[in-house]
């Protein structure tokens, strides 16, 4: 017996327990099923009456489009590939929910890859999400170069956080660290504080240069001499800045404060000074950078510079929604601003 074409199928049964079609919702509403496909596309052109009463019967007989169905005949697959560098990251895992929102709202669905800061890992990754066919890419910072993503762009949109890119199809998304370093430094600097120690973060980290060009600002403004000796180098995670407290307090080099690059560098900070004896504010005021949530609650409360994780992934998505749509993205990240809490203290 011959069969007729399929058609875009529902995924849900309606509400006297038969399966929905398509094709039942086009007689409901007396047009034809391509019609219907169309609205559901977003590429019909139809009059207000003709499109609610599509919306209305699909309501009524509750038909629930096939999103894979419906992407792929309006040229798209509905999905957006996101390339992080490290899925558990306590900063990068607030910017993956603020896309993940984003995007679910608009009907998309992301893909989660890590690059682990890894140049050939990121290549690897990409090439993993145009075959799963995405109709666009998020790239949270990363080491690739410019000209590999503005090739990238050539091939769907694409929006990078982390640096200062233009290119025909990209947007870029950069946060002032320079200023936040500059703010952090200053709120030391403004309490008495002149021998100032500085846990850099990881110099393959694009923001690493900013933050200690920043610290460096901000001591030459107050007339105070740069130290190579109160830089201390880290890798942006706990360990990292505690034995970079313990390679500092093993020099020799007095200190009166710390600024570490990050808040987990920090919070490594605050344990290495406990294990030597040395409280926080009361010897030694520290100041961390990102307000991560645990930085309101540990103890004391930390004093940090405020970047807006759940922003900066909300932007991301928003942006890449406006590339696909045709339009020019015009989000911006809110400039840094200084959370004084408990961990800091006026020298004296």
């Amino acid at each position: 017996m011959k069969t007729s074409a399929r058609k875009t199928p529902a995924t849900t049964a309606g509400t006297q327990g038969k399966k929905v079609t398509l094709e039942m919702v086009a007689a409901a509403c007396g047009v034809s099923p391509s019609t219907v496909s169309r609205i559901l596309n977003g590429t019909a052109i139809v009059s207000p009456e003709k499109r609610e009463a599509v919306d209305r019967a699909i309501a009524e007989l509750g038909f629930i489009p096939n999103p894979i169905a419906r992407g792929l005949a309006g040229g798209r697959t509905l999905s957006v590939g996101v390339v992080t560098q490290a899925i558990d990251s306590p900063f990068y895992g607030v910017a993956l929910r603020g896309i993940e929102e984003e995007l679910s709202q608009a009907g998309y669905s992301p893909l989660f890859v890590s690059g682990h800061w890894n140049a050939e890992e990121e290549r690897r990754c990409i090439e993993v999400l145009r075959s799963r066919r995405v109709d666009g890419m998020i790239l949270l910072t990363g080491i690739l170069s410019d000209e590999a993503l503005r090739n990238l762009a050539k091939t769907m949109p694409v929006v990078i956080t982390g640096r200062t890119l233009t290119a025909p199809g990209l947007y870029a998304l950069d946060f002032n660290n320079f200023e936040g370093a500059r703010l952090a430094t200053h709120h030391l600097l403004s309490l008495g504080h002149r021998k100032i120690a500085f846990i850099s973060g990881d110099p393959i980290h694009p923001d690493a240069a900013e933050r200690l060009r920043g610290y460096r600002a901000a001591l030459e403004a107050a007339g105070v001499r740069y130290k190579p000796a109160l830089v201390m180098p880290g890798k942006y995670f706990e360990e990292s800045g505690l034995m970079a407290v313990e390679r500092l307090i093993d020099s020799g080099e007095p200190f009166t404060a710390i600024f570490s690059a990050n808040d987990q560098m920090a919070f490594g900070a605050a344990l290495a000074l406990h294990r030597r004896g040395l409280r926080v504010p009361d010897d030694i005021s520290l100041v961390g950078f990102d307000d991560l949530a645990g930085a309101e609650h540990s103890i004391p409360p930390l004093t940090t510079i405020h970047q807006a994780a759940h922003e900066l992934g909300r932007l991301a998505a928003v942006s890449l929604l406006q590339l696909l749509s045709g339009q020019t993205p015009d989000g911006t990240l809110p400039e840094p601003r200084l959370i004084a809490r408990a961990s800091t203290r006026a020298l004296g």
